[in-house]
């Protein structure tokens, strides 16, 4: 059996995995216009049965609590790649979680801490062996680790070459 046939919540980080920043030397995007989804993600994601799982996005957003952009700002850019990227008319609710803290603050929201992947899976009624978390980076295993999920890489996910 594959790992996807018992994932009842799939959990995305945004950048670097679904989305990519098109302005050079930005990590995340700050506007709309800045970012652009990585080649393969629609495609992919229209394969997943969503009547029988859900989805979360969990993503540190820094460029808040640092003052380059405002929570508000950071929401509306994850909730439009969340509509171009799932094929929905707006994301279900509370499907998005962010960390709007400064990198340096050592918040619990911030991954590699499990906390938004816990929230997501409380939220969507989820245990954590029935949740895949989605990531490119070492904190996102890190989370994924922490809050007991499974893990998988961005690339692995989306077929991409490493």
């Amino acid at each position: 059996m594959s790992v996807e046939a018992t994932v009842r919540l799939y959990i995305f980080d945004a950048d670097g995995t679904l989305r990519r920043t098109t302005v050079e030397g930005l990590p995340c995007p700050n506007r709309p216009g800045e970012w652009e989804l990585i080649p393969g993600v629609r495609e992919r994601l229209a394969e997943i049965d969503w009547g029988r799982a859900r989805f979360g996005v969990a993503s540190n957003q820094g460029g808040v609590g640092l003052g380059y952009l405002s929570l508000a700002a950071a929401r509306g850019l994850l909730e439009e790649m969340v509509v171009e990227a799932f094929g929905v008319t707006e994301p279900p609710p509370g499907s998005v979680e962010i960390c709007p803290h400064a990198p340096h603050l050592g918040c619990p929201c911030r991954k590699p801490q499990p906390l938004m992947l816990q929230r997501l899976m409380r939220r969507f009624g989820a245990e954590p062996h029935e949740t895949l978390f989605v990531g490119d980076m070492d904190k996102d295993e890190g989370a994924a680790r922490a809050a007991g999920t499974r893990f998988m890489w961005a690339h692995e996910f989306f077929r991409r070459s490493a």
